[in-house]
């Protein structure tokens, strides 16, 4: 096995609830890292916030540059993007492709922070899609249910399900 090389990844997105692919990112990230032994500082998305890089007005081009050319950026492979695509179809990205290190994640899935709210609002259990403690923290500050007050304006809320049925089962210690 190779030495382990010090790597710190900072990521961005709205995590809005943290899923467990989304803890997955830094493990593929770290593998893929200490496999092509890259340290430093590196930026850590997904492919789907890569493609934000060329939404109008949402980043500014120096900072993508400064970002891309200072650090770098590690981005995770989800499905239904092209990283390689959105790397050839930025000039920044493009010229500072180099820098710019494509981890492949083996376990494909389409798991996201909106399914996971459209499941709570719907009363569906999100068990084993979210760390235990999200979902402790979700339902004792009653978010994402018919109640609370998030909006969510792609979602439809079910009358008088929460969500918790399933998703609270104890689990037994052995």
């Amino acid at each position: 096995m190779k030495s382990r090389i010090p790597v710190v990844l900072l990521a961005c997105g709205s995590f809005n609830p943290i899923t467990n692919m989304h803890l997955r990112l830094f493990e593929v990230a770290r593998d893929h890292l200490h496999q092509t032994a890259v340290p430093e500082l590196k930026l850590l998305c997904g492919a789907d916030v890569l493609k934000t890089f060329q939404t109008p007005n949402l980043w500014k081009d120096t900072h993508i540059q400064e970002i891309v050319e200072k650090f770098g950026v590690v981005c995770v492979s989800r499905t239904g993007h092209n990283p390689k695509e959105y790397i050839s179809g930025s000039p920044i990205l493009h010229q500072y492709r180099h820098n710019i290190h494509l981890a492949r994640e083996p376990v494909q899935n389409e798991l996201s922070s909106t399914y996971v709210r459209q499941a709570l609002s719907q009363g569906h259990s999100v068990k084993y899609l979210l760390p235990d403690a999200v979902i402790t923290y979700i339902r004792d500050h009653n978010l994402y249910t018919r109640d609370s007050s998030w909006k969510g304006s792609s979602t439809q809320r079910s009358e008088g399900k929460t969500g918790w049925e399933e998703s609270t089962t104890p689990q037994s210690s052995s």
